[in-house]
């Protein structure tokens, strides 16, 4: 089972781990198409005016210019650590036991818009770029999608997509029974369901979190459903939408 997961904009600052190394990520296969990218930002936070335009930066981010300029010697930390955000406030990384910790290691994937797909315990640096920055000589989703989707497709066993489908669009899930996407919904009177905004990020932090803390590799949907429902989540399919589950709140 992998569960993937959306970046942040918003990341901590430090680190204790060593800068950046090649094959030091998940998926190596995938830092043919890293590095480029990489030499391409820190190229554009040489020119701040431009990397502000580029980056959709206020007043009050001009500090992540000078993150992307020293991405590549900056301390690293683990990505979920990294991250911060109503999502991962809700996963709450830093009081995971252990054993989620580990569980985490070998099933939980982040989609970052500058390094692909990331094991959730990769050390990455501080770094600004969102699935919408405009990096010269890049079409982010030009650059990602066939590449990401390669990966995700090798991918054997269930598949649990948790990105906003901005994300989901830079690197597509392979299409197949056990491969769903998670939306967040909540359920008003009569019945009708609504998306939610805020409150759907801070939903799906919360449930990664139970699930990496049940530290089981769910082998199908059928599975996945039985755990929800046992634990007091209400997870069902959405018979109009195949391929997706609907977690109402």
């Amino acid at each position: 089972m992998r569960i993937i997961l959306p970046p942040s904009e918003t990341k901590r600052s430090g680190g204790d781990g060593p800068p950046l190394a090649a094959g030091s990520l998940a998926f190596p296969e995938l830092d043919a198409a890293r590095r480029p990218l990489l030499d391409a930002v820190v190229r554009l936070a040489g020119d701040r005016e431009a990397s502000i335009h580029a980056l959709k930066l206020g007043p009050k981010q001009h500090d992540e210019v000078d993150r992307n300029l020293t991405l590549l010697e900056s301390p690293t930390m683990p990505v979920i650590d990294r991250f911060t955000g109503v999502l991962y406030e809700g996963l709450d990384a830093g009081t995971l036991s252990e054993t989620a910790r580990e569980f985490a290691r070998e099933h939980l994937l982040v989609h970052s818009a500058l390094f692909g797909i990331l094991g959730g315990l990769d050390r990455v640096p501080a770094y600004r770029l969102s699935h919408d920055s405009r990096v010269p000589g890049f079409v982010l989703k030009r650059h990602w999608a066939p590449q990401l989707a390669a990966v995700l497709e090798a991918e054997s066993g269930l598949l649990l997509d948790l990105r906003s489908e901005a994300y989901a669009a830079l690197g597509p899930a392979p299409v197949r029974p056990d491969s769903v996407y998670l939306r967040v919904l909540t359920e008003g009177p009569g019945g009708v369901r609504r998306a939610l905004n805020h409150f759907n990020k801070q939903a799906k932090g919360r449930f990664a979190r139970a699930l990496l803390e049940q530290g089981e590799a769910f082998g199908d949907v059928s599975a996945l459903l039985a755990w929800a429902e046992a634990a007091g989540w209400r997870l069902e399919t959405l018979p109009e939408r195949p391929g997706e589950l609907a977690l109402i709140v």
